[in-house]
């Protein structure tokens, strides 16, 4: 029986930080940097007739150059409340409507602006580390209580937080890793 219980343990700690390892990879995906990517814009919420809704359920997203995006949506009717949703957004970058597709041609990053991007970066990547050292906290309080409640011994409970430390370990080079690319990637002039 508590085998079972201390693998759901692991299982579930490692679940999780793999989950908050994803939520950065996709956050930092949507973080500009100066190449034009599809993914800036996907998740973009559109007043889609009084729902917010991703813009890549509304629009197919192509980069057919380097700096340039084009967004052609399914339904011509929603070109006008795309065009609103990218013009109130951060990305400081004015359509051009053709009445068929939206171009967003985006401007090279400033100094400035891209230490600012690195910045922010660094507040995901810390989030992100931080997610997983809650991850591991909760485990181990897990662990805690079984030792505690005898189904386990203290001999075990001492290895087995060393393997959710190892967990930790190993998903915490990740998150550096991803930061790390994507601090090279805005920083390429």
């Amino acid at each position: 029986m508590e085998d079972g219980l201390v693998r759901e343990i692991l299982h579930d700690a490692r679940q999780r930080m793999d989950k908050a390892v994803e939520v950065l990879r996709d956050d930092l995906a949507s973080i500009r940097s100066g190449r034009a990517s599809p993914a800036l814009v996907e998740k973009l919420p559109v007043d889609y007739y009084g729902t917010p809704t991703p813009l890549m359920q509304l629009a197919s997203i192509t980069a057919p150059e380097p700096r340039m995006l084009v967004i052609r949506p399914f339904d011509p009717n929603s070109m006008g409340m795309i065009e609103r949703a990218i013009l109130t957004s951060d990305l400081g970058v004015n359509p051009n409507n053709d009445g068929q597709v939206i171009r967003l041609v985006l401007p090279p990053l400033t100094e400035e602006r891209r230490r600012d991007l690195v910045r922010l970066v660094h507040k995901r990547v810390e989030e992100a580390r931080i997610a997983v050292r809650n991850i591991r906290r909760d485990a181990i309080a897990d662990l805690r209580d079984l030792e505690k409640e005898k189904m386990i011994s203290e001999d075990e409970y001492h290895r087995l937080v060393d393997r959710v430390d190892e967990m930790t370990k190993e998903h915490i080079e990740r998150i550096n890793e991803l930061g790390e690319r994507k601090e090279e990637e805005i920083m390429e002039v």
